[in-house]
């Protein structure tokens, strides 16, 4: 780990994102058999491929920053006493979309997030079924590297004057097209998982509203990602969105391309 100009160093970010893709691995292992799924005590669902991803990430986390502390979504129960001082750790989703993954239409994700202070200072995610990788930090801007191998930075589009919307395919509200009104939102696109800060953060659409609830580790990573794209991202009423709260349940956000 270096000094925060730069976050962590080319050695550590290649690791990083290997182990992404690792973890991208072990679900389509997964993937590619029946799927067998439980409930959690909420009643959301999980496969055994979140339990792989977890271990993969959590593994190679630890060999590669021992010091700095993780928070998953399989790995979530640590009292706010024990964090609330951290001033690095991990939050971590290792497989995003899981009603996505049991509906097999690929559109689930990896997501890995540093944070310092309480704010995402580096996010990685991946897409497993496409190979598509994208990443954003302090220092280093954002950028999509391709299953075949291209890599290209990536930017919001903040000059556009015809918006496209991008909402979740499994939680769209009613809050949310009240909100898009007040847009010059000419087109919406609905996909699962954190594939929505991607779409923001290379140009693709322009404005992101989740009213519903989501957790800590579904916006971490994508939140660094648009941010250091050009996007914006904040609380409705433009307040900073505030991470490692007593509660990891978010309330609601709004990414926007400029």
């Amino acid at each position: 780990m270096e000094n925060n100009t730069s976050i962590i160093s080319p050695g550590e970010l290649t690791a990083l994102l290997l182990l992404a893709k690792q973890a991208g691995s072990g679900i389509l292992s997964v993937y590619n058999t029946d799927i067998e799924v439980t409930l959690k005590d909420d009643l959301s669902p999980l496969t055994l491929a979140d339990k792989v991803s977890h271990d993969i990430i959590t593994e190679g986390l630890t060999a590669l920053t021992p010091a700095i502390p993780i928070i998953s979504e399989e790995g979530k129960d640590i009292p706010y006493e024990t964090r609330k001082n951290w001033e690095y750790y991990w939050c971590v989703d290792p497989l995003d979309g899981t009603k996505e993954f049991i509906k097999r239409n690929g559109e689930f994700t990896v997501n890995i997030a540093l944070m310092h202070n309480n704010t995402p200072v580096l996010g990685i995610i991946y897409v497993p079924v496409t190979g598509d990788l994208y990443y954003g930090g302090e220092g280093i801007g954002s950028w999509k590297e391709t299953a075949e191998g291209g890599k290209t930075q990536i930017y919001a589009d903040v000059k556009a004057t015809e918006w496209i919307s991008v909402g979740s395919r499994s939680h769209a509200s009613a809050e949310e097209a009240s909100l898009l009104a007040r847009y010059p939102v000419s087109e919406t696109i609905s996909i699962g998982s954190s594939i929505k800060f991607c779409l923001i953060a290379e140009g693709k659409a322009h404005i992101y509203y989740r009213q519903g609830p989501t957790m800590e580790w579904d916006t971490a990573a994508g939140q660094a990602i648009a941010v250091y794209s050009g996007a914006t991202m904040s609380r409705p009423d433009g307040e900073p969105f505030e991470y490692n709260k007593p509660s990891l349940l978010n309330g609601s956000f709004l990414v926007k391309a400029g």
